[in-house]
């Protein structure tokens, strides 16, 4: 006993002895086996209320309670997201920054010739949240209601028809660049700042066609403001029966968006796990599955490796999509 004693009251003396790497990893270590010990911030590249923000405090907010600490989101729009994800990347790499991001990150870095950070190395993923297929939809005044017809139409009538997007680069936008490469078309852009004001001149006419998410578009179909053209997906989804996907007309196509939080990329391994493993509980609860489902998202999950691979086929893909159909931003 007085042995254990004599080793447990000379503990601090041998700690202040140990040389300042193996303190520093000490502190590591332990901050890492207590984190989180203060509020988390996750930052979000767009305004409030769209597929971004709701794909955030999916997370978020069940995260905050499983970590017991809050998640503070705190909004920087512009730039493609690239306002926010370029803070992120700057940040302390210790759990507490991290940020919510969608397709167009992955298509940043073929988009724009000069950024400040790099979308590959400065950042890791900490868990894929989920994918959105991206629903095609017409004005009611539109020559076409099927797949089919709009290939045919816009074939005999090239350069006539008027196509929008939330954005230039956008996933919408490259979409629609997607289909019109595989089917020969040619079609005019109008790059809108955000999905509703697109949606606004979608119903009134000012544009004849609109890739979206389910969630933006499929209520103003069901309401009869617009005609939905076809699903971009494999199957149709849960929350949206009613809407046929482009395979089952004869036309297959897949396109979507997707969201995914991020961490700056020299987060350690035992912090990004943490946050892994929780936030893919998180997205396996009936309640969450269900939420997500409802709005025309399939719940990610996964583990960090999964997100990593997903990531770097994105970054891949983009690229020679933006490079075939000749994109830049700048």
């Amino acid at each position: 006993m007085k042995n254990n004693r004599r080793k447990l009251l000379h503990l601090p003396l041998g700690l202040g002895a140990l040389t300042g790497l193996e303190a520093m990893g000490l502190n590591t270590a332990l901050a890492q086996a207590t984190y989180p010990t203060k509020p988390i911030k996750m930052l979000v590249g767009y305004t409030p209320g769209g597929f971004t923000d709701n794909m955030a405090r999916t997370i978020g907010e069940p995260l905050a309670k499983a970590l017991g600490q809050p998640v503070l989101f705190d909004y920087k729009p512009g730039a493609n997201s690239m306002i926010a994800v370029d803070m992120v990347a700057k940040s302390p790499p210790d759990g507490y920054t991290l940020t919510t991001v969608i397709a167009a990150h992955a298509a940043n870095p073929a988009l724009y010739a000069k950024m400040t950070f790099n979308a590959a190395s400065d950042l890791t993923p900490v868990v894929l949240t989920g994918v959105a297929p991206l629903i095609l939809s017409a004005n009611l005044n539109a020559p076409f209601s099927t797949p089919a017809e709009l290939i045919a139409y816009a074939k005999a009538n090239p350069g006539k028809l008027n196509f929008g997007s939330s954005g230039k680069g956008a996933a919408a936008h490259l979409a629609m660049e997607q289909f019109m490469a595989n089917h020969g078309l040619s079609m005019q852009h109008v790059p809108y700042k955000g999905t509703q004001p697109a949606l606004t001149d979608l119903i009134g006419g000012a544009i004849q066609l609109m890739f979206d998410v389910p969630l933006a578009m499929a209520q103003h179909g069901k309401a009869g403001k617009i005609k939905l053209i076809g699903m971009a997906s494999e199957q149709r989804l849960p929350g949206y029966p009613d809407i046929p996907t482009f395979k089952e007309q004869g036309t297959p196509f897949i396109a979507n968006t997707w969201a995914m939080v991020l961490a700056p990329s020299k987060t350690p391994q035992e912090i990004l796990r943490k946050l892994n493993a929780e936030a893919s509980r998180i997205l396996a609860t009936p309640s969450v599955r269900e939420k997500l489902q409802s709005t025309g998202v399939v719940p990610g999950g996964g583990s960090l490796e999964e997100a990593a691979k997903f990531l770097t086929e994105e970054f891949d893909r983009h690229a020679k999509l933006i490079k075939s159909a000749n994109i830049r931003l700048d």
